[in-house]
């Protein structure tokens, strides 16, 4: 019953105030409003016991939307620049795929606190570690390599080269 009031309470929260990001005005206050939506799904995750996703969500999502709060509040001069319009001529289309979803997670999620036992589930974390540093480290070393030759191909294929100075024309 408590995991129950627990969920329900979770996925309230980040449905509120992913309400909250689209219709206000204000950017810095949208900001917050995301970083609160995207706690209250760490909170399910942590309800449902994928507590490596809870804290992945929170390190990452959360901490991002920090991130994301300094560069509104740093690029955005005036106060004036901080209100957006967030509303466009196709709210009524995003309004009924929202709803369509948000009735297939509800049922989604009824059909699967219905199933689960009673008691706090096992957690996840240690078995999970076990695989990527036991059998899969081969994979997730080459995975990291991936990424990091993907970054500096990046910053190779953005940057703007210079002339050199002097001694020319």
């Amino acid at each position: 019953m408590m995991e129950q009031i627990a969920f329900y309470s979770m996925a309230g929260l980040a449905v509120v105030s992913a309400l909250a990001v689209v219709t206000l005005r204000n950017t810095v206050h949208c900001a917050l409003f995301l970083g609160l939506s995207l706690a209250g799904v760490a909170g399910i995750f942590g309800v449902l016991g994928a507590d490596f996703l809870f804290a992945s969500q929170i390190l990452i999502y959360v901490g991002g939307i920090a991130v994301l709060m300094i560069f509104a509040v740093m690029l955005m001069g005036r106060a004036s620049d901080l209100t957006l319009r967030q509303v466009n001529q196709e709210w009524l289309a995003a309004l009924l795929v929202c709803a369509i979803t948000a009735a297939g997670l509800l049922r989604g999620a009824k059909a699967y606190l219905g199933s689960v036992a009673a008691g706090a589930p096992a957690p996840s974390t240690k078995p999970l570690g076990r695989l990527m540093l036991g059998d899969y480290v081969l994979p997730f070393e080459l995975i990291s390599l991936v990424l990091t030759a993907a970054l500096l191909g990046a910053i190779f294929f953005t940057r703007k080269e210079t002339l050199p100075s002097g001694g020319g024309k």
